[in-house]
Order: structure tokens, then C-alpha cells, then sequence
């Protein structure tokens, strides 16, 4: 288990000495709310790296202090994550460039997201609290509907996560997620979180299954 930062810090430096090129890495799970002091521990690091060279390159200096990787479980192998890397208590989850291979890394996740160490090749950065709720809420794992509780207790600016996923609809196409980002937001609202944005994305949710029916329809 993760505690507190300067165990990530310690390690981060580690990983900084085997690289030779500059690596971003863009945190989206439950260190943050660790490190915001929201959770006293954490399993794993969740992280994304934004392209294949970056991924290589920190995959690499992962094996060279040897982490070993380890086959996902079903439900880690649903997440699409692309390697799953351990080491003793540290195990990091790598994602390249999206979650599920549907929801992006995108520009303004980029820019709203924290620098929170910079290393001579290794920048860290924490990703908002808006967007790490936009990506647990289309994953399933054991703590993520709690994560998403704490978030939007402390204070979501919901605006932000309407325009974000209406971003990430237009440009990919890849829709379906929001199907799953509507149904934890139902659950998020029968435990009494009040979520102005719920109409928008009830919107959204319908015109995806108006776009599946008629691809059926079509089809017939």
C-alpha cells in the first residue's frame, strides 16, 4: 500500500535516473485523492502516457529496476490497461493515451492537469479532480464508486466535465462510454449527489441508443 507522496517521490526519482529522454506522466487514480489527503492509501498508480515513444521509454526504465509485469484479471483485462507493472508494494497501472481505448488523454485534461514534480526527464502531473472522475466512472474496480463520492463532495466544477465529454464524443465517435458515465452518475444521484449536468448527459445517452437503433435498423 501507498501512504503518502514522498514514497511515489522516492520512486519517481528512481525511474527518472533510467530514462534519457523527457517522459510526461499523467496521473488518474487514487494517488490523488492521497496525495490531496482525501485517502490514506492507495493499491496501485494509475498513470497515462500521452504517446508510444513515452510509453516505451517508461516501460523500459520500469524493467531496468525491475518491475515485473503481471497478467491482468479479467476485470483489469475489461479496463484495457496496456501493461500492468510490479515491484514489491509498488504496482502501476499503464494506460497509453486512453482509457478502455475509449476515453482520451486530451488537450484540456493536459492543461487542467498539476505539475506536481519535475525531474530532469520525468514530469509529473496530477490530473484534475474533474477528469479523474470522468475516468473512474467509466471503469469498474473495487473503491471507485467511494473515489467518485469523495470527488464530487468536495466540489466538481460539473460544467467542465459536460464540455469534456461532449469533446471527447465529437472527436473520437467512440460514444458508448458515456452509457457507462451516465449509469455511475445514476448511482452517484441515488446516494445524494446533486448533478446539475444530469439532463445533458441523459441527452447523450439518448442519442447514442437513437444511433445503435438505427445502425440496426439499417442493418435489417
Amino acid at each position: 500500500m501507498i501512504s503518502d507522496f514522498e514514497q511515489l517521490e522516492i520512486l519517481f526519482r528512481e525511474i527518472d535516473q533510467q530514462l534519457t529522454s523527457d517522459v510526461p506522466v499523467y496521473i488518474i487514480g487514487g494517488v490523488v485523492l492521497l496525495v490531496q489527503g482525501f485517502k490514506p492509501a492507495t493499491k496501485d498508480i494509475d498513470i497515462i502516457l500521452p504517446n508510444k515513444e513515452t510509453y516505451a521509454a517508461f516501460v523500459n526504465a520500469l524493467k531496468s529496476v525491475d518491475f515485473k509485469k503481471r497478467e491482468p484479471t479479467e476485470i483489469y483485462t475489461k479496463m484495457e490497461i496496456d501493461v500492468i507493472l510490479e515491484r514489491d508494494d509498488f504496482r502501476i497501472d499503464i494506460f497509453l493515451q486512453a482509457v478502455c481505448k475509449k476515453l482520451t488523454l486530451s488537450k484540456g485534461m493536459k492543461n487542467r492537469a498539476t505539475n506536481i514534480l519535475k525531474l530532469k526527464y520525468l514530469n509529473l502531473f496530477l490530473c484534475s479532480n474533474e477528469d479523474i472522475l470522468i475516468f473512474k466512472s467509466i471503469t469498474e474496480r473495487e473503491g471507485y464508486l467511494e473515489d467518485c463520492i469523495t470527488l464530487a463532495k468536495r466540489g466538481i466544477n460539473w460544467d467542465v466535465i459536460l464540455k469534456e465529454i461532449q469533446s471527447q464524443i465529437h472527436q473520437s465517435g467512440e460514444d458508448v462510454w458515456i452509457t457507462w458515465f451516465g449509469e455511475r452518475l445514476d448511482i452517484l444521484e441515488d446516494k445524494g449527489i446533486i448533478i446539475p449536468i444530469m439532463d445533458e448527459v441523459n441527452k447523450l445517452r439518448d442519442n447514442y441508443f437513437e444511433k445503435l437503433e438505427k445502425k440496426f435498423a439499417d442493418k435489417t
